[in-house]
């Protein structure tokens, strides 16, 4: 310490790695000059960034020489060494925002923003970050301006936190007022077409849990997307009666958060179907589920069929309940494409026609 006070550097004691920096710093290539020369204002200023533990910079005389912290470098990320060189020339990409405030600090007016957007470039490329931070003037023993604190902390991670959140509060906000909306059209017409209070609360029961898989698929997507092959296998999961009667294919197809919930409900219905009347109502009945598709959110065709084989002859129903109406009307509606349910005498067929764009739409 003694020799630091004769030295003319004590205000370096005690800062850290860039107390070492700033004293081999060669300051005499620089308007500030000698370490030992710098004005008590100046080291004052200096020693206390130094003890800091917050991101702190300062920059000094109308040249805007940098010194800073050991907490400010992560800050900097891979920029060329600041130390001793123009506040200008660092952040060079974003001069254009910050010169004013800049401007204003020297003028004797500090400044706080929080959250301010910029577009950075630390490391090689432009990057949208976020700052929180005060510019206020520096004054020396005689009052006068010269120079400016810049006390500063990286919030980037905040507001994309925050950003997620807010995506998916309005994502889960939306799928609870579709499922609603689902759930009172599913219940009015349920019990509407029903042949006794008994059919139509399993016939409900069934329908709710077909829209719980698919919420429960979707639930498990930071997207609030959930895949083909998962909704199906997840409704049909209580319709399984035995090895082999279920053939599943098809590529990785992903499916928005409305279509997932009418797709389920789709595919219930038909599982429904084949277990009362058709191909797994008997011991031997199949059915195959398969599909295409093409590149996500585009134009390119997406077809599923479902086919049942094995099981009893089948024959056209004298009215058309509210099952059906589902499986082609409510699917067709909600995939912005055509459905087609066939009753062909060697088992029910069924297929969807529509694009990769609409099922996410």
């Amino acid at each position: 310490m003694a020799d630091a006070v004769r030295d003319g550097i004590w205000f370096l004691e005690g800062g850290g790695r860039m107390a070492g920096r700033i004293r081999d710093h060669d300051w005499s290539a620089t308007p500030l000059g000698p370490l030992a020369a710098w004005p008590p204002s100046l080291k004052m200023v200096v020693s206390a960034i130094l003890d800091s533990h917050f991101p702190k910079c300062i920059t000094w005389g109308p040249e805007l020489i940098t010194i800073y912290n050991d907490a400010f470098r992560p800050i900097l990320g891979k920029k060329p060494e600041a130390l001793g060189r123009s506040f200008k020339n660092t952040w060079a990409e974003v001069w254009d925002d910050v010169a004013p405030i800049v401007d204003r600090a020297y003028a004797g007016q500090a400044t706080f923003i929080e959250d301010l957007p910029l577009v950075v470039d630390r490391f090689g490329y432009p990057e949208h970050a976020w700052f929180t931070f005060c510019y206020s003037p520096i004054r020396d023993e005689h009052g006068r301006i010269v120079g400016m604190m810049d006390t500063v902390i990286e919030t980037t991670g905040k507001v994309l936190a925050e950003r997620n959140a807010r995506l998916l509060n309005d994502e889960l906000a939306h799928r609870i007022k579709n499922l609603l909306a689902m759930v009172s059209a599913i219940v009015n017409q349920t019990f509407r077409g029903a042949g006794s209070k008994a059919e139509a609360e399993a016939a409900l029961t069934r329908r709710i849990a077909a829209l719980g898989h698919a919420h429960d698929r979707l639930r498990a997507s930071v997207a609030g997307r959930a895949p083909v092959r998962a909704v199906i296998e997840g409704v049909i999961a209580p319709y399984r009666m035995g090895q082999g009667r279920f053939m599943i294919e098809g590529p990785e197809v992903e499916l928005g958060s409305r279509q997932a919930m009418a797709f389920a409900l789709a595919i219930n219905e038909l599982a429904t179907n084949a277990l009362k009347y058709g191909a797994l109502s008997n011991d031997c009945g199949r059915v195959r589920v398969i599909w295409d598709g093409g590149p996500p959110e585009t134009d390119h065709p997406f077809r599923l069929h479902w086919e049942e084989t094995g099981g009893p002859a089948v024959a056209r129903p004298n009215r058309r309940g509210f099952g059906s109406r589902l499986i082609e009307q409510v699917l067709a509606d909600s995939l912005g494409g055509t459905a087609k349910l066939a009753f062909d005498a060697g088992g029910i067929r069924f297929e969807l026609a529509t694009t990769m764009r609409r099922l996410v739409a």
